[in-house]
């Protein structure tokens, strides 16, 4: 990846986890969102397997995030040319480090999952790369407020 592209991506992604700040005290309710965390992912598709990604996420991923503890928060694609075809941007929010742990190894696990995944992936591997950081709002974030 170049320079002008990894610019790129950490400047959507800054971009991107100030908005979800901002959303998640609005989406939170009587919850505390400075207390969450969230947690920032972004997918690498193989050429041409984003589609097949973002079908399984609306179809199955999200309900089981949820079924596990993990909450949604908000799904991007880049708009820039040479990401939007197979990069997908997520945040998540946990309880804590502790729960984001325990939910994800129940999620690995689930049964439910695993079928979707593989049934998913008969045409092919989906995703070839996933980077991701675990984040708290800070003290001046307006969704902690």
């Amino acid at each position: 990846m170049s320079k002008k592209t990894c610019a790129l991506v950490c400047g959507l992604m800054c971009g991107a986890v100030g908005v979800v700040a901002y959303s998640a005290g609005f989406s939170q309710g009587e919850e505390k969102a400075a207390n969450r965390v969230y947690e920032l992912r972004t997918y690498t598709t193989e050429p041409g397997r984003l589609p097949a990604l973002n079908a399984r996420f609306r179809d199955h991923t999200m309900r089981l995030f949820e079924k596990h503890g993990i909450r949604n928060v908000m799904y991007w694609v880049p708009v820039d040319e040479k990401l939007k075809d197979n990069t997908l941007i997520y945040v998540v929010s946990h309880a804590s480090l502790d729960a984001a742990k325990k939910s994800w190894d129940e999620f690995v696990n689930d049964a439910e999952w695993k079928k979707a995944r593989d049934e998913s992936e008969k045409d092919g591997k989906i995703v070839s790369k996933v980077d991701r950081q675990y984040m708290t709002l800070t003290d001046y974030s307006p969704a902690g407020k």
